[in-house]
């Protein structure tokens, strides 16, 4: 064989080699591209991640300033066919009663790192944009709420609550402060945290009263798992406090939902992985 051939064979070798490598970047491009496209539809209209910022929901959730703060998975789905219910914990947009004198988050005057605290806030890792809390559900639109009895329990309706969940920090008392008789407006609802004693609720926010309650058009989704950090990974429970000495569980079909939700997330990561896995050794 000539070397003119061999020449040419090697330049025709290492152009082909060149074509693979640049085919695999342009996919590549396109895969990370249709993962954040994945990721924002998922977070935005199925489940996303949030942060507990404060320690009003200890020991349920924690949260605090300086620690490892615990990641959520809040369902957006279950609240498309079914309201909230007693007993629920739940993220909600702050009404204008809760945030009328709330700073919101700063974002940084450059773009590119404006754009990373975005997608950080998408996938609970920065805080979000927007004021949004999470509190527990006590009681809904209709329902009487006030404290307490002579047992120290809220009671909604004249019925005393059977809050198991409820925590008492050291040194800020185990006694409730009096509040109300407050009936929630329809279509509100009245919230508080579990740390029963350092939470700022429906019980003080906008003045308390019927000013604290929350428009269920507010709610975002139902807390389902602590996702994050890894040793707190389990369930949320959601017994409703207004059935006393009997826990109610929800629906089953509604316990195959954050299921759905993890299929729905597996099968296009797992295809990514795959075509990447292909592309790979296409290129070898």
């Amino acid at each position: 064989m000539s070397d003119e051939a061999t020449a040419g064979e090697g330049a025709g070798g290492a152009g082909e080699k060149e074509q693979k490598k640049g085919s695999f970047w342009r996919e590549l491009v396109v895969l990370v591209g249709i993962a954040v496209v994945l990721t924002i539809v998922i977070q935005a209209f199925i489940a996303r991640v949030y942060v507990i910022p404060s320690q009003s929901m200890e020991e349920t959730l924690h949260g605090c300033n300086g620690c490892t703060n615990d990641r959520v998975l809040v369902d957006k789905m279950t609240y498309r066919f079914t309201d909230p219910s007693p007993g629920d914990v739940v993220v909600f947009r702050g009404p204008a009663t809760w945030t009328e004198n709330e700073i919101p988050p700063q974002r940084s005057d450059n773009p590119v790192v404006s754009f990373f605290q975005s997608i950080g806030g998408l996938v609970g890792m920065a805080p979000p944009d927007n004021r949004e809390f999470v509190k527990r559900v006590i009681a809904t639109g209709g329902q009487t709420v006030e404290c307490c009895d002579e047992e120290n329990r809220v009671l909604v309706d004249g019925e005393p609550l059977d809050e198991t969940y409820v925590y008492w920090q050291p040194n800020r008392g185990n006694t409730q402060e009096a509040f109300g008789p407050v009936t929630v407006p329809a279509d509100h609802l009245w919230m508080m945290g579990d740390n029963r004693n350092n939470s700022l609720d429906s019980r003080v926010q906008g003045g308390g009263g019927e000013r604290g309650s929350v428009p269920v058009d507010d709610v975002i989704g139902k807390a389902r798992f602590i996702v994050l950090p890894p040793q707190r990974w389990q369930g949320i429970g959601d017994d409703d406090p207004q059935r006393t000495g009997q826990a109610l569980s929800a629906p089953a079909w509604h316990g195959a939902i954050p299921a759905g939700i993890g299929l729905a997330a597996a099968f296009p990561t797992l295809w990514i992985g795959r075509r990447l896995l292909s592309l790979r050794r296409r290129d070898d």
